[in-house]
């Protein structure tokens, strides 16, 4: 059999959704990833030379990490073990390593394991993997929709060769979605359904590069045999799904609302409280720890810019230890946050910018600001004028520094609470020194 010829697979399930019916089933049917799957690109000579390795997978939600791992193994015609890094621990690993090594003794057959979202396990769980990765008793393919670089141990990563997948374009979507309309084995095309090529065009746009959010949208916009879906029933269709995942997803969303402003009320039991059941109800503490460093800049600010710092240094320590144990850290950011000083002025501040930015994009540098490496720059003006803080007694100069269209405002206003009632006070001093230097 020629080595990307169509492998054998039972006939799909009926009642299997469409982005699972469409999942390629030769390397050859893999849209969008060419630095991958085209003829003479590194992993697909290591495929057809018979020397698969160890890699991480390294690429955003729908752009087919799963259903290419899968096909590397039948491809190389080696077992296929799924692992998820969510619901298994060290434990686990030893008993599937034991199955792998029992597997290549007794058949000589090679065992892929599979972990999906590697990045949740925590050091000690990856360190796990070594040995059997080291000795060859499996081939390990992880992955990620974070940087490896971050959230895979260096040990781990340098016997495993990242490979990137990228994010689809709306032409990859266009060719998927076309794919599945015509295909009458796996897709619509038993159904005779049609699309306007506008409603195929609206789909990719609105799928933000997942093959698997675009097919679920055309699946619900072909509402029985002989639809013709239009701009008009994809955008039914869009709506649809996501009510299907406020549904799903109200309560990810309640508790983090309710985490957050219980924070921002400075309520620190309510806050561990919805700490505690986001955990518990299985959110991933990660992105938990995200959230805090968010809040930390958003809600606390500069009335105490020790407060980053510490979200920060909460999310490593859980990295570090991991469930259960780094839980405690999070619970002690989550206490520190409620309890600080808050603010919001540099996100006001940061969000006025954006407005103005908006509003007027392409104003020009002021000369004074402008660098002058060559005499035509300084000929014309770069540069000329500009006050060298350090030169100026306390180091204040009364020269512009925004667009002419935009000179007197003033972004950042400091609240009197905490550390920021200090930088409020000098900023009221400076803003005021220079008022008085300007020409009567």
């Amino acid at each position: 059999m020629d080595l990307f010829d169509s492998l054998p697979a039972a006939a799909p399930r009926a009642p299997a959704p469409l982005a699972d019916r469409m999942r390629p089933r030769r390397l050859d049917e893999v849209v969008g990833q060419p630095q991958l799957t085209d003829a003479g690109r590194p992993l697909r000579r290591a495929l057809e030379e018979g020397a698969l390795h160890s890699m991480i997978l390294w690429g955003p939600p729908g752009t087919g990490k799963t259903t290419l791992a899968r096909l590397l193994a039948d491809v190389a015609g080696a077992r296929f073990v799924p692992f998820s890094a969510v619901t298994s621990g060290v434990k686990e690993i030893r008993q599937v390593m034991a199955e792998a090594e029992a597997e290549g003794m007794r058949l000589g057959r090679r065992t892929i394991l599979f972990v999906d979202e590697i990045h949740r396990f925590n050091k000690a769980q990856q360190d796990a993997f070594l040995p059997y990765v080291e000795k060859g008793t499996i081939i390990l393919i992880g992955a990620t929709t974070e940087n490896p670089s971050f959230e895979v141990n260096g040990a781990l990563l340098s016997r495993a060769r990242v490979y990137v997948l990228r994010p689809l374009g709306e032409a990859d979507l266009v060719a998927i979605l076309e794919r599945a309309l015509r295909d009458g084995e796996r897709g619509l095309g038993g159904l005779g359904a049609t699309a306007e090529p506008e409603a195929v065009a609206l789909i990719a746009r609105l799928s933000d590069g997942d093959a698997r959010t675009a097919l679920n949208v055309l699946e619900l916009a072909v509402t029985g045999p002989g639809a013709h879906v239009t701009e008009a029933a994809v955008r039914d269709a869009v709506q649809k799904k996501a009510l299907l995942y406020d549904k799903s997803g109200e309560q990810h969303y309640n508790l983090i609302s309710a985490l957050h402003k219980s924070l921002r009320d400075s309520d620190p039991d309510g806050a561990l409280y919805w700490l505690g059941r986001m955990l518990e109800a299985g959110e991933d503490p990660l992105y938990v720890a995200r959230r805090l460093v968010r809040f930390a800049s958003e809600d606390v600010g500069n009335a105490d810019p020790a407060a980053l710092r510490l979200t920060l240094d909460a999310k490593d320590a859980y990295h570090f230890l991991g469930t259960p144990e780094g839980e405690l850290a999070l619970a002690q950011a989550v206490c520190y946050l409620a309890l600080a000083p808050k603010s919001n002025a540099v996100y006001a501040a940061w969000n006025a910018v954006h407005h103005d930015i908006q509003e007027h994009p392409a104003e020009p540098v002021p000369l004074h600001l402008r660098n002058a490496p060559t005499g035509l720059m300084a000929n014309l003006g770069y540069g000329r004028g500009y006050q060298y803080a350090h030169d100026a007694p306390d180091a204040q100069v009364s020269q512009d520094h925004l667009p002419d269209a935009l000179r007197g405002r003033a972004y950042y206003r400091p609240t009197t609470r905490g550390a920021e009632k200090e930088i409020a006070e000098r900023l009221a001093k400076w803003r005021a020194w220079r008022e008085k230097q300007k020409p009567a």
